[in-house]
């Protein structure tokens, strides 16, 4: 009975630092894109941070799992945290760590309160726009036939993806490039349905609050009424007995 408030004590004291990790992350993951022609110890230096915060998350998940009071269910429930733990190590690519720590940061954001799903949604968006733009910039700027070249056109493509549009003035031409629009859609749609969904539950929680406070008004009203009707009923009777 101790073992799983211990495991909800790490994980909430764990989730900042594990956020502020992301961000490093990001940042690593990042500089060799927008700056290709950074030198080699940069690069080297990069790389260093993304597999140090990929160990964090990986550390974090063996952690939880020696903490949990029944380990396989926790990891029947928990099977993308270990998807995602074990995908770096299947290929050694910037993509496939880019790809785990998105999943990791997304489990774990899962477990904040409802009260910052706002927060954690707009979070979401801005970081697969900026991730999104960043891998597919990076698979898609070499290629011969492409025509995503710079930041900009990166970022435009991504918000067009994300959104569904689709103009078509840029376009992945790569398999990865591919695969990444692939996600990015499928994420944009997963997202507008979450905010869809939570925008119904407020007006839902709304009227019933309305829906119960008019219930209890009009109990009340009707207890009043038969106050008066007894009040009235014995008024009734008293001058009949002081006719008499």
């Amino acid at each position: 009975m101790q073992q799983q408030p211990a495991r909800l004590r790490w994980e909430q004291r764990t989730q900042r630092p594990l956020f502020a990790l992301a961000l490093a992350f990001a940042v690593a993951y990042a500089v060799p894109i927008v700056r290709p022609d950074a030198g080699r110890e940069v690069v080297e230096v990069c790389t260093a941070v993304e597999w140090v915060v990929w160990g964090a998350f990986a550390l974090d998940y063996l952690v939880r799992l020696a903490l949990a009071e029944r380990r396989l269910p926790f990891v029947r429930a928990h099977w993308l945290d270990l998807a995602a733990v074990l995908l770096p190590l299947l290929q050694p690519l910037r993509l496939l760590r880019l790809v785990s720590t998105l999943l990791l940061v997304g489990q774990r954001a899962r477990m904040a309160s409802q009260i910052r799903l706002t927060t954690y949604v707009a979070g979401s968006v801005v970081g697969l726009l900026m991730f999104g733009s960043l891998a597919v910039l990076s698979v898609e700027r070499d290629s011969p036939d492409g025509n995503i070249r710079t930041l900009g056109d990166a970022v435009w493509w991504s918000f067009t993806t994300m959104t569904t549009v689709g103009y078509g003035d840029h376009a992945p031409t790569t398999g990865l490039g591919r695969m990444l629009a692939v996600g990015l859609m499928l994420s944009g749609i997963a997202l507008l349905g979450v905010v869809t969904a939570n925008i119904a539950a407020w007006f839902i929680a709304r009227f019933e609050k309305d829906d119960v406070e008019e219930r209890r008004q009009t109990q009340a009203i009707q207890e009043l009424t038969e106050e008066v009707r007894a009040l009235r009923d014995e008024l009734a009777a008293l001058k009949g007995t002081s006719v008499k």
